[in-house]
């Protein structure tokens, strides 16, 4: 029984104390009406009857409500118990999920962190290579021969040859005349141009421009003296700059050093620049190729109308002698016919004596065949 149920009870007990009290105190005041009295009392226990069954349905009717809002209680504390359960489940897979890609980007940022640690290795190795001059030197050289051999065919590439009087240049492009054979030296003068980069004031930065600026000009005058030899190679070299920085400021504030290698003939290209200028060049030997293929086609298809024009000739006799043989199969056919008659006419002849017969008619005959033969037989040795 809850409170409510106790409320209620409590209430009743009350009132029909109260009713019974009520009725004492009217029974003193009328001691002489007993039926009255009785009469109330009858009352009295009427309602206190009724008030008991009223408060049996009510206590019924408050567990039964009792009963459904405990039910109502259940069913909702089930619904938020499931829904929290899979708030939970849901929570703990998206955090499950979140962990994961976490370890993850962890892991991606790991492996970053080791290929950067191992680029700064290089980038230092790097550095102490283009530190020293001949690792330089060498560094420009590889990236020249890569650029080369991805471009041109063997045939058309030589390294380290000689020209002139014991000079060996790094690159010889084997190009046919015009233009010729084209020198390539590779050249990188990047002490001047980093302390260029470095300058903290407008003094150093001048001081470091004129010696980028000397610099250049001295491998432009080297490669002109060195590797264009008249006679033996093109009019013209390449100085090869393996950065395209260098290439970009010579281009962008030292227009008189790029004046300079015009006239010395001396070409300045970067990596960018020689693979379009190789690209070219292939261009140039597909076409030369291509010519002399062309030259060869057409020397031997005039050999082959000369072979054409000889067996013309050939079938043209050929066909003589097949004229000349039906020639004397003609003839042979008049003698064979001539022969055939005159055998017929000897066969019709009535001679009385056939001996007389034979003898007159033999003579002339045998002539006659004799001569027919004699006629043919030139022929027949000529089919």
């Amino acid at each position: 029984m809850d409170v409510v149920t106790a409320v209620v009870i409590l209430g009743a007990i009350l009132g029909v104390g109260g009713l019974i009290a009520a009725a004492l105190i009217f029974g003193r005041r009328d001691d002489r009406g007993g039926t009255r009295i009785d009469e109330l009392v009858g009352r009295l226990s009427q309602l206190a009857e009724a008030q008991t069954t009223a408060q049996s349905q009510m206590g019924e009717r408050l567990q039964a409500q009792e009963r459904a809002l405990s039910k109502a209680l259940d069913e909702r504390l089930n619904q938020v118990s499931s829904r929290v359960g899979d708030s939970l489940e849901k929570t703990q897979q998206q955090q499950r999920s979140a962990l994961d890609d976490l370890k993850a980007r962890l892991i991606t940022i790991d492996m970053a962190q080791k290929n950067i640690s191992e680029l700064s290795t290089q980038v230092v190795g790097l550095q102490d290579i283009l530190g020293n001059k001949q690792a330089r030197g060498a560094f420009g050289e590889i990236q020249l021969r890569d650029l080369v051999d991805m471009v041109l065919p063997p045939a058309a590439r030589k390294y380290q040859a000689p020209i002139g009087d014991n000079k060996r240049v790094d690159c010889l492009l084997v190009l046919p005349n015009p233009p010729g054979p084209i020198a390539i030296d590779a050249k990188f003068p990047l002490e001047s141009y980093a302390a260029m980069q470095n300058a903290e004031d407008d003094q150093t930065r001048k001081v470091a421009m004129r010696n980028l600026k000397a610099d250049v000009l001295k491998h432009v005058d080297d490669i002109a003296n060195k590797y264009i030899v008249p006679g033996e190679t093109a009019e013209a070299a390449l100085m090869f700059l393996p950065s395209e920085a260098i290439y970009a400021e010579l281009h962008s504030n030292f227009g008189d050093v790029i004046q300079a290698s015009y006239r010395a003939r001396v070409f300045i290209v970067s990596p960018t620049t020689l693979w379009a200028t190789l690209n070219t060049i292939r261009a140039v030997l597909k076409d030369v190729r291509m010519r002399e293929a062309a030259g060869v086609i057409q020397q031997e298809v005039e050999k082959l109308m000369v072979d054409v024009k000889r067996l013309d000739d050939r079938s043209e006799k050929l066909q003589k002698h097949f004229g000349q043989a039906t020639e004397d199969v003609r003839q042979l056919r008049i003698s064979t016919e001539k022969i055939s008659r005159h055998g017929e006419r000897i066969q019709d002849l009535q001679l009385a004596d056939e001996e007389e017969a034979e003898e007159a008619i033999a003579a002339p005959q045998a002539d006659l065949l004799e001569a027919d033969l004699l006629e043919a037989g030139p022929r027949l040795r000529q089919a």
